[in-house]
């Protein structure tokens, strides 16, 4: 018996991890999620209405999402029940349910807190299904991919996206602070180093105060560290751009509006910058394919093509020659005809789509496979495209509750001039035929 308390002693004393250490024992505490857990937060107003329902925490590792499943499950008095998409199967899954049953009859909800949902497949997915609608479970699924893509509709549809943030640089400010607190002494590090040290954990929590921990580890009495120092301790490269020169974010800002304002020059040398730095290439080649879709667009169709182009030669060659294909990239991007017609066409769409709700399309472009739908009018008088003058129709497709809207207006530049012809051209034929 006495080997077994000198076992648990010994288990009791044993050293924990720094970022588990000080992970946060109040909702307030988290560092970082102040659009969530701010006095107005999404989560903070929940907690509030006392209707926490389910949800998915999309976002990049280190930024909380873990503990603050665990803060609400005590905030919310449910039993808290962590599982893992990557070690679970469908067996896990059952033995799981039976036992929120089982406490769920004993008066006891359960928050059940699944890491890495997206590692389920679909029928794992469905499995959550019966047991999120009858109350059984409270379920919080993190994931670090994006849920449109990765998560099955019918359990998207049952619990609300929370968008958890990297933290920005504060935010590692702060825990390094609380770190230090905890300590009883600071970080040996001079100011630069300090400051790349911040850049090195971008914007993950957990591994800002890992890094921490194995400075305090190297360091002997009385040693404080510079940025060569620094990267020799944690062997990662520190990054040419941080909080006292220009951020990570000011020069993915200054590369998007280079190619924005036509300027292949200076775009290639801030992607040179980044590069050099020691930013993730496919974090640019998705920023090259933002700038396709946002500022070019249909002005030049090609140039969605050919970013996406570069980021699969980059899969395929890695770094050095695949940055070549970024290169090449951005030059075309940012010497493209420009215009941002097509992004303020969908943002248009998206607002009147929200504001106006489900609104059922008229029958006449409605499929009618049954009787009853034939009776019903669905599909009735449509008229095919192609068997029509012109292969135009010109009949009116939308709700009938909804006049003709005008979301899309190409500019007079690139491929976009062509569009504007067609679009004149139906315009057109709609007068005449008396739908405008």
């Amino acid at each position: 018996m006495s080997d077994l308390f000198q076992a648990a002693k010994l288990e009791e004393d044993a050293p924990r991890p720094l970022a588990d250490g000080l992970r946060p024992t109040r909702l307030d505490e988290v560092a970082g999620q102040d659009h969530l857990l701010g006095p107005e937060g999404a989560l903070t107003r929940l907690v509030r209405a006392g209707a926490l329902g389910s949800l998915i925490f999309w976002g990049p590792p280190g930024t909380g999402k873990t503990t603050v499943a665990r803060l609400l499950a005590h905030e919310t008095k449910l039993a808290f029940i962590q599982i893992s998409a990557i070690f679970s199967g469908v067996a896990d899954l059952k033995k799981t349910f039976e036992t929120a049953r089982a406490r769920r009859a004993a008066g006891q909800g359960t928050l059940l807190f699944v890491d890495e949902i997206h590692r389920f497949n679909r029928a794992q997915q469905d499995s959550f299904l019966p047991v999120m609608e009858d109350g059984t479970i409270t379920l919080i699924g993190a994931t670090t991919e994006n849920p449109s893509f990765e998560l099955n509709a019918a359990l998207l549809s049952r619990a609300r996206v929370m968008t958890f943030k990297a933290l920005d640089e504060a935010a590692i400010e702060q825990l390094l602070k609380r770190a230090e607190n905890a300590e009883g002494k600071p970080l040996p590090l001079e100011p630069d180093a300090r400051a790349a040290l911040v850049g090195m954990a971008d914007g993950d929590g957990r591994a800002a105060l890992t890094l921490a921990e194995e400075i305090w580890r190297a360091a002997k009495p009385g040693e404080i560290f510079d940025r060569t120092g620094l990267v020799d301790i944690v062997q990662r490269r520190a990054p040419i751009y941080d909080k006292a020169q220009e951020g990570h974010y000011n020069l993915i800002s200054a590369l998007h509006k280079c190619v924005r304002g036509s300027d292949p020059d200076a775009a290639l040398y801030y992607l040179a910058r980044m590069l050099a730095a020691g930013e993730d290439p496919l974090f640019l080649a998705r920023r090259i394919v933002r700038m396709a879709v946002e500022d070019i667009g249909l002005a030049d169709p090609q140039a969605l093509v050919i970013a996406n182009a570069a980021k699969d030669a980059y899969d395929f060659l890695g770094s050095p020659e695949g940055e070549l294909a970024l290169g090449q990239a951005v030059i075309y991007v940012a010497t493209a005809p420009k215009s941002n017609a097509a992004y303020v066409a969908f943002k248009r769409a998206q607002r009147v789509a929200e504001e106006k709700g489900s609104l059922t399309p008229p029958k006449v472009i409605l499929n009618a496979p049954t009787k009853m739908m034939r009776d019903e009018g669905y599909g009735a008088n449509y008229e095919y495209d192609h068997d029509s003058p012109e292969a135009f129709s010109g009949q009116n497709y939308w709700p009938d509750s909804l006049s003709r809207q005008k979301f899309y207006r190409p500019v007079e530049r690139g491929f976009e001039r062509e569009i504007a012809k067609r679009i004149d051209y139906w315009d057109r034929l709609r007068k005449e035929r008396g739908d405008s």
